[in-house]
């Protein structure tokens, strides 16, 4: 895993709701509105946490029609190890291909102008 994707894929998980789904996740594959009552929260902010951890790829998806003609977006966990020791964390860092933007994009934007905070 390169320093790129660890830090993706961290980050995801370093979130109490994307923790909550990939757990409701590994019993077994939900389609959003099933899956939002049973973790308690609205379809808006679900599909926000579904996307990110869709382009981490922790989860995948896929459109099925119910009976009655409705499409219906099903997730499921991906399959995923994720060994964590210092010495992946120092290989992987040789990889980072942006370190400062990894850390924090918003303070690392173009557009930040040069020189020591406050400036």
């Amino acid at each position: 895993m390169t320093g790129d994707e660890l830090l993706r894929v961290l980050g995801t998980l370093a979130n109490p709701h994307r923790l909550r789904v990939v757990a409701a996740l590994t019993e077994e594959r939900n389609y959003v509105s099933q899956l939002a009552r049973e973790l308690g929260i609205s379809r808006a902010l679900l599909q926000v946490h579904l996307r990110k951890l869709e382009a981490a790829g922790l989860v995948s998806a896929d459109i099925e029609v119910s009976a009655d003609g409705k499409a219906m977006k099903f997730y499921e966990v991906m399959p995923f190890a994720i060994v964590l020791t210092p010495e992946v964390i120092e290989t992987a860092t040789r990889t980072l291909t942006h370190a400062e933007d990894a850390q924090s994009p918003a303070l690392f934007s173009s557009s930040r102008p040069k020189g020591r905070p406050g400036q």
